[in-house]
């Protein structure tokens, strides 16, 4: 709750940009107050020479105070102190404002204006619903019609009791390219300037905007404007005529036809409690059937470490996950199973706290060494360290048996709902939040984006495996991590080490670098190995032969643009510019005939581009090096997004890089995971939309798209 409401107000990086917001607006009263003022040099009442500027401006005020008391016969004016104790106030008022802002634009997808206030805010929800608010605030549901004109641009219709309006047509679409949407809030705001009817163009054009605007002028100024219920825009003034900008259309492409993917609904974090009980079955079972009416393919759930192997060592308690699955087997749906190694609490979009097994962490608080560590000492209880997959630390057992343990135990248990093809997919959690990275950006540590991060290697076991290479390259002395790498929250040019022409490309650079990523790689080859042994044979439905397994690998995509990628460096991912950072990933999941799971399908980051221009983050750039790097290997490619997804936009993008727009070898993603099920997507609107991404990513055609 907490973290969902630092991101609704912002973090400390926001209340500096609020200040300065608020800053200009409080200049901006000046200098509002300083129009209606006489010279800015003028003559006291005791003859003395005063200047309106610098530390006399305060004076100067107390001048014009007395003189428009003395014209006004003598009115009390209000004392300085209330006036500042109201200016204040007003400043307060401005920036609590501003962060609720922030985070509407940032993590609600508002496109708000600057100096937007809670007028704005009502009027784009209603808006969003989609009703029709007018400019005096008049609200009513929407009755819009839209047709066609002979030559096929839409037009909009207007009563004939309207004969003041002027139809303004939409120029027609162009396919030079694809666009990626609004590049900052500069570019939106310039289709939107007060005043000015700027042209529409395609998402296909070259052009930032996707989003057509058309403009109606309504009457000059000296007569009496109509509110027609058909006006759904804003309205403004310019040469003594208004203007309405009509409602913006979002131009679509059509994938009616395309190649069929599969789209799975991922189950809640809490639908299986801590005593590995079922939670309200038959609401889930409500929400499963409605799910299976609009053709959903299957559902994912994660499989807990935490909750069936809580108490002791090898003791499984698989009980609510038997009647989960025994529900999805009668509504015959497909399954995935996500086997969760980490534990949850503390990262984005997490609403329960499941911890590591009770035993692990007595183990843990014996002996600390067997989490991740940094350079300050603090642990990372989210997940084991990779320094203990072949150390017998965990009552006799190394990390990676413990993992094939547990697998072997589900691959039992289930036997029957392999045998029956219910289970399409095993995918295994290699590190924190179930992905193949080090735990180098953990908010719990003080981490906010953009920080570079910090390295996760200094616990005791990794720190031998270090030396063992220092030693084995004649180099004992590098034994040890970069000391000019910074902190969490450092930016890449302020550290001696990720600046351009830092250490990073040094001798000893180079061999951190690649120890490092190295360890992340085998960590994955050698749980991958083990889940191929335990799941090996398994026949599953007609069209898979054989029972895939997978990985998720993070998409870190700021400080993308610069020569070293600190953050993915930091992640475990050797990728700066001079070098292919996923190689080798690519090579050991094409080893295993595993499947690759990228988290960044919808790579709608415009908040992110707009708040932290100096992130130099390039979540486009990021997403076509891993899937290239994957479809090159041959890789099958799922996905699921990574931010909460209602609005169309974001389906669009989503099925953008799902589908590539002429992709001379017709690559398309295998499957897609929608996080999460819950009662926000159960809202009539938010499901409406969902069910019509559904039909777009099978292939089906969609009655109401937007051309």
């Amino acid at each position: 709750m907490a973290t969902d409401m630092q991101k609704l107000i912002g973090t400390s990086e926001d209340d500096e940009e609020m200040e300065m917001d608020v800053k200009e607006e409080d200049d901006d009263d000046d200098e509002d107050e300083e129009k209606h003022m006489p010279m800015p040099g003028m003559v006291s009442v005791d003859g003395a020479f005063v200047s309106s500027s610098g530390n006399n401006r305060f004076q100067h005020h107390q001048q014009i105070q007395e003189q428009g008391g003395n014209q006004s016969g003598g009115r009390r004016c209000r004392p300085v102190e209330e006036k500042e104790r109201t200016k204040l106030r007003e400043r307060h008022r401005r920036a609590i404002t501003a962060r609720i802002l922030a985070g509407l634009r940032r993590h609600g997808n508002y496109n708000l204006r600057v100096r937007a206030d809670i007028n704005d805010v009502i009027s784009a929800l209603a808006r969003e619903a989609g009703w029709v608010v007018l400019p005096d605030g008049t609200t009513f549901p929407s009755r819009t019609q839209v047709s066609r004109s002979a030559g096929g641009t839409p037009t909009a219709v207007v009563p004939s009791s309207s004969p003041h309006l002027v139809q303004q047509q939409t120029p027609p679409t162009s396919l030079r390219g694809v666009s990626s949407g609004y590049r900052s809030s500069v570019e939106y705001n310039a289709t939107r300037m007060k005043g000015v009817f700027v042209p529409a163009s395609s998402p296909y054009d070259v052009s930032p905007s996707p989003r057509s605007h058309s403009a109606v002028v309504v009457q000059d100024r000296g007569g009496q404007a109509e509110n027609h219920p058909l006006i759904g825009g804003s309205m403004d003034t310019v040469d003594d005529k208004q203007v309405v900008d009509m409602p913006s259309k979002l131009q679509e492409r059509d994938f009616a036809g395309t190649p069929y993917i599969p789209v799975y609904v991922m189950l809640p974090l809490g639908v299986i409690n801590m005593k590995c009980e079922l939670v309200d079955p038959d609401g889930l079972l409500k929400q499963l059937k409605i799910l299976k009416s609009v053709n959903v393919d299957g559902v994912i759930v994660d499989c807990w470490w935490g909750i069936v192997e809580a108490h002791a060592p090898q003791e499984y308690n698989w009980n609510g996950y038997k009647r989960l699955f025994q529900i999805v087997r009668e509504l015959k749906l497909k399954l995935q199973v996500v086997l969760s190694f980490h534990e949850c609490g503390g990262n984005v979009g997490d609403d329960v706290c499941i911890p590591l097994p009770h035993w692990v962490a007595e183990i843990g608080r014996s002996n600390p060494d067997i989490f991740f560590t940094d350079r300050e000492g603090r642990r990372n209880p989210e997940c084991l360290s990779w320094g203990i997959d072949k150390e017998r630390n965990l009552r006799g057992r190394t990390a990676v048996e413990v993992y094939f343990d547990f697998m072997r135990s589900f691959r039992v248990e289930f036997d029957d709902v392999f045998e029956d093809g219910i289970i399409s997919m095993i995918e295994v959690g290699l590190g924190p939040c179930g992905e193949l990275r080090y735990p180098s950006y953990p908010v719990k540590h003080g981490w906010r984006y953009p920080g570079i991060g910090e390295f996760q290697c200094y616990d005791q076991y990794l720190l031998k495996s270090l030396r063992k290479a220092a030693e084995a390259r004649g180099h004992a002395f590098w034994a040890r991590g970069p000391d000019n790498a910074g902190s969490y929250n450092s930016l890449p040019h302020e550290t001696g080490f990720f600046c351009d022409g830092g250490d990073y490309d040094g001798y000893y650079g180079r061999f951190f670098l690649n120890w490092y990523s190295q360890v992340l790689v085998d960590h994955g080859d050698r749980v991958l190995s083990l889940a191929k042994l335990a799941f090996e044979g398994t026949s599953i439905a007609a069209k898979y032969h054989m029972l895939k397994a997978g990985l998720m690998l993070a998409g870190v995509h700021w400080w993308y643009k610069t020569t070293s990628h600190a953050a993915e460096l930091m992640a475990g991912f050797y990728n700066p510019c001079n070098r292919d950072g996923f190689a080798a990933v690519m090579a050991m999941l094409r080893k295993h005939g595993a499947a690759l799971n990228f988290r960044c399908a919808e790579l709608h980051m415009l908040n992110q581009h707009e708040d932290f221009v100096e992130a130099m983050a390039d979540p486009e750039g990021l997403a076509w090096q891993v899937l290239n790097a994957a479809w090159d290997a041959c890789i099958p490619v799922v996905s699921e997004n990574a931010l909460l997804t209602h609005d169309r936009e974001s389906y669009n993008k989503i099925l953008e890089n799902a589908k590539p727009l002429n992709d001379p070898d017709g690559r398309h993603f295998s499957s897609f995971t929608y996080l999460r099920l819950g009662s926000l997507l159960m809202e009539r609107h938010n499901f409406l939309e969902f069910e019509r991404f559904v039909k777009r990513m099978h292939g089906e055609a969609v009655l109401d798209l937007q051309l």
